[in-house]
């Protein structure tokens, strides 16, 4: 199909540039195009006039884009919406797929974005949201998402969709905290086996009696205890996803075991004979150095190579320049809904002192602090003395002078990245800062690997 087969177009937003732009792009297309500033006038147009894409605001004054959706899916089924949203918002546009939206665009977005979204539709592809990578956020599971703008995360969004397909077997690696499980069920949930069961198993959670019983199952009379046949997790998981959460803490002995599943894909029950066999793609998580554990004969080294397949090495917080405030923003909904209380606004001097704090427990730190002041704290807005101590008092700050002599070149590699942190990691504002100009910046960072 081409474009000329969408005849008409209808962009609904509050904000009058947004729908001047829109509009003015899908003009050019030789489309016809009309315009609503709220739902309501929307639904009006709609009930008069069949549209064949609309482009529809999530959030507006008078009535929201989630509720003008569910009009169309009444009224309009084959009118298709795009949702409009902004970075903060993924758990919103989950939800609007679900109740059947074509697809969606994260402000800011280009022409290039719209004139896409039309050829889309023309064609009646598949949702973005399955298709290729939704920018800001990647979707993990019908109700998770993994937020990140930062250059580190988009990177590591390509990676996940690129090994999703595939039946590979996957080594994700990071400090505790970043989100290694979730990162598993991402891959898991964008590829074939999304409809089958994804099994995960803390190694370090399962008593190591206990753990061969619970991943091979066993047959009645085996052991004391055993008084009746039980499937085990490898079969529970046939045709789906296997995931080892902290693979390190495995013993030599169920490593070895482990090695011959992989291998072959078959086992046996414990006290039982029959070889069972299953279809399953194993991943596996560690926050620890395994070469150094295979040096200090604390892992088998054939072991690791048959999980060093695809390696995922997760950033850090601290490494994700400008994602924090998503972060935050996105924990506040959440557990504001939770707990049942109205969402707090985050003051300026509170979201400086989360910017510059460490976070050495990561995103999962991160959220429990955010859970902590939003159940002690009633106020409309956090203030810097809702915060916990320790985070008040372990903020990083730059010390261009200490003990340890360094050269003028490193020097200013460790104040670029200070600034860069400060400004969100935003070029233009830090150039201005730094009293640079873009282009000596953008050179900078790339001589120095920021």
């Amino acid at each position: 199909m081409s474009k000329s087969q969408v005849k008409s177009v209808l962009v609904v937003d509050d904000e009058e540039v947004v729908r001047a732009g829109i509009s003015r792009i899908v003009g050019r297309l030789g489309i016809g195009v009309d315009e609503a500033s709220d739902g309501e006038t929307a639904i009006g147009m709609m009930a008069k006039k069949p549209y064949d894409v609309v482009f529809l605001d999530i959030r507006m004054q008078r009535m929201g884009g989630m509720e003008v959706l569910g009009w169309i899916n009444r009224h309009a089924p084959n009118t298709l919406a795009v949702m409009i949203t902004g970075i903060s918002e993924p758990d919103m546009v989950i939800q609007s797929m679900k109740l059947g939206a074509f697809d969606y665009l994260v402000k800011p977005f280009g022409v290039e974005d719209i004139e896409y979204m039309i050829e889309r539709a023309a064609a009646g592809v598949i949702p973005m949201a399955v298709a290729k990578p939704p920018g800001d956020f990647l979707q993990a599971g019908p109700d998770r998402v993994i937020l990140g703008s930062s250059l580190p995360m988009q990177k590591l969004f390509t990676r996940i969709l690129k090994v999703a397909p595939t039946d590979s077997t996957v080594l994700i690696t990071g400090e505790s905290g970043t989100g290694k499980e979730l990162v598993a069920r991402a891959i898991h949930w964008h590829s074939n086996r999304n409809e089958r069961e994804f099994v995960p198993v803390d190694c370090s959670a399962l008593v190591e009696n206990l753990l061969e019983s619970e991943l091979f199952g066993h047959v009645k009379g085996s052991f004391t205890g055993a008084f009746i046949n039980k499937k085990g997790l490898f079969e529970l998981a046939n045709n789906g996803t296997f995931f080892f959460d902290e693979i390190s803490n495995l013993s030599m002995e169920m490593q070895a075991k482990l090695l011959r599943v992989i291998q072959e894909r078959e086992f046996s029950q414990v006290g039982g004979q029959s070889r069972i066999k299953v279809d399953i793609r194993i991943m596996v998580a560690t926050n620890r150095d395994l070469k150094t554990a295979i040096a200090q004969n604390k892992f088998r080294e054939d072991l690791f190579y048959r999980l060093h397949v695809i390696p995922i090495d997760l950033p850090p917080l601290r490494e994700r320049s400008g994602d924090l405030p998503a972060l935050v923003a996105h924990f506040i909904r959440r557990i504001a809904r939770k707990i049942g209380r109205e969402e707090p606004q985050v003051s300026s001097g509170a979201m400086e002192i989360l910017e510059t704090y460490p976070w050495q427990g990561n995103v999962r730190e991160l959220e429990n602090t955010i859970e902590r002041v939003l159940i002690l704290e009633d106020s409309d807005v956090i203030l810097p003395e809702h915060l916990p101590q320790e985070i008040r008092q372990n903020t990083r700050e730059f010390t261009p002078f200490h003990d340890k002599l360094v050269c003028l070149k490193d020097l200013e590699c460790q104040y670029i990245a200070h600034v860069l942190e400060k400004t969100g990691g935003g070029i233009q504002k830090a150039a201005a800062i730094l009293g640079i100009n873009r282009k000596t910046l953008s050179m900078k960072m790339k001589k120095y690997g920021l």
